[in-house]
C-alpha cells in the first residue's frame, strides 16, 4: 500500500470517496445548507445547528470535488450549499455573516476574520466552478474585510468585532490571518487579480518573517493589539478548539503548504528557505517516536502540551510534505510523506478510504465518535490537502 500513497489514483480515489459520504448523508433537502452534525454511520444530530465555517468549507469541498471529477451531482450541492449561505448566513442589514444559525434564528451574530477567510475560500471555489454571482462575492467579501478587520498600520486582520461592528476585540491571532492568507490564493486563482497574491504575500511576511523574530524564526499564536506577542493567553486551556496555548506544529506545517503555494505563482526568495523551517520545526518537536503521529502542541521549552492527534495536522502535513518534496527535490519529504500516510491511513482511516476519525488519543484511540461536527470537523483539511498533492503528482 505505501507505494499508493504517490499514486495519483489512489489521491482521487480518497477524494472522490470522502466526499461522496457528505452527498450520501450531510444534505438537508428540507431546510437547506448541510447538517453539521455525522455519525460514522451518517447518521445526523444537532440537524438544526449550522455554524458558517462548517456551512462554507462543504460549499467548498463539493464545489472544488465536483469541478475535478466533472460531477453535475456534487456542483448541484456545491449550489444547495451556496444559497444556503447567501439566504441564511449573510445578513443584509448588517452587512455580515451569522455565525451560528438555529433554524431560522441566528443565535450568534459576532463577526469573525476567521469565518469570513472561509466565505472568501467558499466564494473563490465557487467561481471557478462557474457558480453564478460567485466572482462578486469574492470582491464583496475582500471588501468586506477590508473595510472591518484590516489594519494597515500592521499589515494584518483584527480577530472579532461584535455584532453591531462597534467593538473591535483586543485579541489578536495569527490563525485567522493564516486563513485569510488561504482564501487570498484561492481569490487570485480564480480571479488572476494580483491584488488578492499580494495580500497573501503581505499577510505571509508579516506573520511568518516579522512575527517570528523573537521566536527563532517560528509561529506564535496570540497576540496583543499592538501584535506583541502574548505568552499567557489560555495557558491553562492549552486543548481549547479554537485558540489553543503553545506552539501549534499543524499550523506551522500549514505555513509551509500556503507559502509554497504563493511560490507557485509568485517567486520570492525568503519563502521555500522559511517553509522548509517551519516543516522540519514542526515534525521535529511533533513527531511521535512511541505511537507515531504527530503530537498536537509544544511548550517555548520545547515539552509537549497537548499529546492528542488531530487529523487536520496530518492532513495538512501531507500536503506540505508533497509540496516541498516538489519545491526542494529532497527526497526526505517525500519519505516523511509516506511515514505520514500510514500512520494516518492506519489510525484515521482504518485502511478504507473514509471520513477521517476527527480525534485520537497520544496511542490511537477515538476521542470523537463523530465524523463531522459544527466549526470543528466537515473534512476540509482532508480534501483539500488532498486536492493539493493531486496538484503535485500530476504535474
Amino acid at each position: 500500500m505505501t507505494q499508493l500513497f504517490n499514486s495519483p489514483e489512489f489521491i482521487n480515489t480518497h477524494i472522490q470517496k470522502l466526499t461522496d459520504f457528505y452527498a450520501t448523508h450531510a444534505i438537508d433537502k428540507i431546510n437547506g445548507g448541510y447538517f453539521h452534525t455525522l455519525d460514522a454511520s451518517g447518521d445526523h444530530s444537532q440537524a438544526n445547528i449550522k455554524q458558517l465555517v462548517s456551512s462554507t468549507r462543504l460549499t467548498y469541498v463539493f464545489a472544488s470535488v465536483g469541478k475535478l471529477l466533472e460531477r453535475e451531482d456534487l456542483l448541484k450541492h456545491a449550489q444547495h450549499g451556496y444559497d444556503y449561505v447567501c439566504d441564511k448566513h449573510f445578513d443584509t442589514a448588517r452587512n455580515a455573516y451569522n455565525w451560528i444559525m438555529d433554524g431560522e434564528q441566528a443565535v450568534d451574530q459576532d463577526n469573525y476574520c476567521y469565518g469570513l477567510a472561509f466565505v472568501l475560500l467558499m466564494y473563490s471555489a465557487s467561481a471557478k466552478a462557474g457558480i453564478k454571482g460567485a466572482t462578486e462575492g469574492i470582491e464583496a467579501t475582500f471588501q468586506l474585510m477590508e473595510n472591518r478587520f484590516w489594519q494597515p498600520q500592521f499589515g494584518l486582520y483584527v480577530d472579532q468585532i461584535s455584532a453591531d461592528w462597534s467593538v473591535i476585540d483586543d485579541y489578536r491571532g495569527q490563525n485567522a490571518n493564516m486563513h485569510s492568507c488561504e482564501a487570498m490564493i484561492a481569490a487570485f486563482e480564480a480571479t488572476q487579480d494580483k491584488k488578492y497574491l499580494q495580500r497573501a504575500l503581505t499577510i505571509a511576511e508579516n506573520i511568518c518573517l516579522r512575527q517570528t523574530k523573537e521566536t527563532d524564526g517560528l509561529i506564535w499564536e496570540h497576540y496583543h493589539q499592538d501584535w506583541s506577542i502574548d505568552w499567557n493567553y489560555n495557558k491553562d486551556d492549552p486543548r481549547n478548539l479554537y485558540k489553543p496555548w503553545g506552539y501549534q506544529p499543524g499550523h506551522l506545517i500549514e505555513w509551509t503548504k500556503l507559502l509554497l503555494m504563493i511560490n507557485r505563482h509568485q517567486q520570492v526568495d525568503w519563502l521555500i528557505p522559511q517553509a522548509e523551517k517551519l516543516f522540519n520545526a514542526g515534525i521535529k518537536n511533533a513527531w511521535d517516536k512511541e505511537h507515531g503521529g504527530l503530537l498536537y502542541g509544544f511548550a517555548p521549552d520545547g515539552t509537549i502540551c497537548d499529546d492528542e492527534k488531530y487529523f487536520w495536522v496530518h492532513a495538512e502535513a501531507l500536503a506540505a510534505a508533497a509540496l516541498l518534496a516538489k519545491a526542494t527535490n529532497n527526497q526526505k519529504y517525500w519519505q516523511i510523506y509516506q511515514q505520514l500516510w500510514q500512520y494516518s491511513w492506519s489510525a484515521f482511516c482504518e485502511k478504507e478510504h473514509k471520513p477521517w476519525w476527527r480525534l485520537l488519543s497520544r496511542e490511537g484511540k477515538v476521542l470523537d465518535k463523530n465524523i463531522a461536527s459544527p466549526g470543528a470537523k466537515i473534512d476540509y483539511h482532508t480534501i483539500g490537502a488532498c486536492l493539493e498533492i493531486l496538484r503535485v503528482l500530476k504535474d
